[in-house]
């Protein structure tokens, strides 16, 4: 049948509109859009995919908070359910019971090739930083020891440029110098998804699959995927932590939200800073920058 010069059987099907109904059901439909998280999803697993396909040796920071544990989530989903990299945890011996419980119960339930740094001693860390920032500063010194022992070339982390300032200025592939610095004045162009993963020599390459995320995409993709979370980020007693670390540098914010629907109503009228229970980020202006500056996450 052709519809510009029909029979008159072409045209009873015409006016009844069963010809019309034939074409629109042989048209293919496209499939669904993607939505906000689907997208944010889909642009970090070809980061993850990208990063272990051109650099030899990988590890993945996890921190155990919810960033890291949305990383760790993304990199199951990228290859297939298991991780095919170590998760490293570089380990300050300070962090919260419950920390370390989510460490000790995820790490055996996700199949985790689990490795821990213990972090050297506040002893061995500069004394010029104020005290906050000389103790976070431990893992800086961690790391670098964790680097020299397995030789990694590449180390996955969950930064997000929303964060904080100085993070702002990174790249999704960020490279390091021999001592694990960051020259925030020398980092490569990323233009339409074209990533330098070439680290320099005898340096390696910090991976950030999650940089374009917000903290609310954070908490609304652990809820639509309902990934396990650690309980101090809920409300108990009128307070909860946004960000977690040591306990004796790291404190609650005043907060009613005790579910994540909550959590997330509550960013979304809130101006209070998500490290704003950080006491590094209450310390001298300078003091985060010198931190990331010499290697810091």
């Amino acid at each position: 049948m052709h519809l510009l010069n029909p029979s008159s059987d072409a045209a009873d099907d015409l006016a009844n509109g069963s010809a019309i109904r034939s074409i629109l059901t042989d048209i293919p439909l496209s499939p669904p859009a993607m939505d906000h998280l689907d997208a944010l999803e889909a642009q970090s697993i070809y980061i993850l995919r990208e990063a272990f396909a051109r650099l030899k040796k990988l590890a993945l920071l996890w921190s155990l908070g919810k960033d890291s544990n949305v990383m760790i989530w993304l990199a199951r989903k990228a290859f297939f359910g298991r991780v095919p990299f170590p998760a490293l945890h570089v380990d300050t011996g300070k962090k919260f019971p419950e920390m370390y419980a989510f460490r000790d119960r995820y790490g055996k339930e996700w199949n985790l090739d689990l490795k821990v740094e213990l972090c050297p001693p506040i002893d061995d860390v500069d004394p010029t930083l104020p005290p906050a920032a000389r103790s976070a500063a431990r893992k800086t010194e961690g790391l670098k020891l964790a680097l020299n022992k397995y030789g990694f070339d590449g180390l996955i982390a969950g930064i997000r440029r929303d964060e904080e300032p100085t993070r702002a200025k990174e790249r999704v592939f960020s490279p390091r110098g021999p001592g694990g610095g960051w020259d925030v004045r020398d980092q490569p162009p990323e233009f339409w998804d074209q990533f330098n993963a070439a680290p320099p020599p005898g340096a390696h390459l910090r991976v950030h699959p999650i940089l374009h995320w917000t903290e609310a995409d954070i908490w609304a993709y652990t809820r639509r995927e309902n990934i396990p979370i650690i309980p101090l980020y809920l409300s108990r007693d009128g307070k909860r932590y946004r960000s977690l670390g040591d306990q004796d540098i790291t404190h609650p914010v005043a907060s009613t939200a005790s579910s994540i629907d909550e959590i997330l109503i509550e960013l979304d009228g809130s101006k209070v800073p998500e490290r704003a229970g950080r006491a590094l980020d209450h310390e001298t202006e300078d003091a985060f920058e010198r931190l990331r500056v010499a290697g810091y996450l």
